[in-house]
């Protein structure tokens, strides 16, 4: 039951306790970068998890790009930009910046744009701005006070994943990897 090791994370299983192995299909070599065994923290990371920006935290700050290569949850007050595949707005979280995502999802506040493949406005979301998008549902109670939009090219819809592209405030186009 107990062992010498590292002490696992509160309310994890040993299921659930980070593994070292690469994904499948990744060309990274694994012993690059470590040390005495150990992953290289500056690596890029070997699975995707969500990240949760919490109620107790904020995020301030001229020129920010938050990038989430997977879920962003949004609980906490955000004034930044944000690239990311799926992004959440919860009930108690607000953004004010703009979202470039696949799905964007808001049961929170949001004052700027959206831009996304597919919107969708809770029945507690409180939208000022503009919505680019190719699907949107907006929930009875939902509130939206902007312009909505569909655009000629879906690519200006697609989000800039790569962080070295946001680099001394210059994004430029994501290079497609497919």
């Amino acid at each position: 039951m107990f062992s010498r090791g590292q002490p696992p994370e509160v309310g994890a299983s040993p299921a659930a306790q980070p593994t070292h192995s690469q994904p499948a299909g990744t060309d990274r070599d694994p012993s690059a970068g470590q040390n005495n065994g150990e992953r290289d923290p500056f690596a890029p990371a070997s699975k995707l998890t969500a990240s949760t920006i919490g109620t107790d935290l904020t995020i301030l700050g001229e020129k920010i790009t938050i990038i989430s290569q997977y879920l962003l949850q949004i609980d906490g007050d955000v004034r930044a930009d944000i690239n990311g595949k799926k992004v959440m707005i919860g009930q108690e979280g607000s953004v004010i910046g703009t979202i470039t995502a696949e799905t964007v999802e808001i049961h929170g506040g949001l004052r700027g744009a959206v831009k996304a493949q597919s919107v969708i406005l809770q029945p507690t979301a409180q939208v000022e701005g503009d919505i680019h998008h190719v699907t949107l549902a907006i929930a009875e109670g939902a509130v939206f006070d902007g312009s909505v939009r569909r655009p000629k090219n879906d690519e200006e819809l697609k989000p800039n994943l790569d962080p070295a592209s946001h680099q001394n405030g210059s994004a430029k186009p994501a290079v497609n990897r497919t």
